[in-house]
């Protein structure tokens, strides 16, 4: 049996969030490199791993084969979670994918509305979208973890379903439950700032009430200690 690789900083993050003996969702799985590091460091009991496409997920079968955990992980051509039942996944892994691809498996998977079952959701794009559809829809942000991939920072989102649905203001959209609490937390929040800053630039030049954008920006600069040139 080959010796067992490291994960990357997503999927580390990712990792460490899956509760011990939880049968575990991975969706997008592409190589299914982390239901396989979960299963042979003996966290999970069982997990699907699943992909829209047949050749990554041919790739997971082959990484299953190769570390001799085909007894724990199986995989799943399906998209989304619509080839996954409410009893084989307490959490539920969506990472390397859009937010607004998260938000749609999500909301095509009404089993996910069970306060027993965790998401660990890592979106590449339009984090903010996410935790919006998440407050809307009643799933509450346990935390947040700041991560890094590709010289890019990325955060991974840990939610529950409570019920308790809600309108979230605009700063809670773009920061979720994301604390000061090193330099991966700011360079992420950097990024987000810059963003914020050119969509503003748009708002103003357009004739449109910039100060949604003006409250954003300002706390994140109070809170994470982090600032842009702006001309504005």
């Amino acid at each position: 049996m080959s010796t067992l690789f490291s994960l990357d900083g997503r999927l580390s993050v990712c990792a460490g969030l899956v509760r011990q003996g939880a049968r575990l969702a991975d969706v997008g799985t592409d190589h299914a490199y982390l239901p396989v590091w979960l299963a042979k460091n003996g966290v999970i009991s069982s997990a699907v791993a699943s992909d829209v496409r047949e050749k990554p997920l041919a790739s997971g079968a082959e990484n299953i084969e190769r570390y001799d955990c085909a007894d724990i992980v199986s995989t799943r051509l399906c998209n989304g979670l619509d080839g996954i039942s409410a009893n084989e996944a307490d959490d539920i892994v969506m990472a390397g994918m859009g937010g607004e691809l998260i938000c749609d498996i999500i909301g095509r998977a009404p089993w996910l509305k069970d306060p027993e079952k965790r998401l660990i959701l890592q979106p590449m794009t339009k984090a903010h979208t996410l935790r919006q559809y998440l407050s809307e829809n009643g799933f509450e942000l346990l935390s947040e973890t700041p991560c890094a991939h590709g010289g890019k920072s990325y955060t991974v989102i840990h939610a529950a379903y409570t019920g308790n649905a809600f309108t979230p203001s605009m700063p809670f959209c773009y920061i979720g439950k994301l604390e000061n609490d090193g330099s991966l937390a700011r360079d992420y929040m950097q990024n987000i700032l810059s963003k914020l800053v050119k969509k503003r630039r748009g708002v103003s030049l357009g004739g449109g009430d910039t100060t949604p954008y003006d409250e954003v920006i300002a706390e994140i600069k109070n809170r994470f200690g982090v600032d842009i040139h702006d001309d504005r």
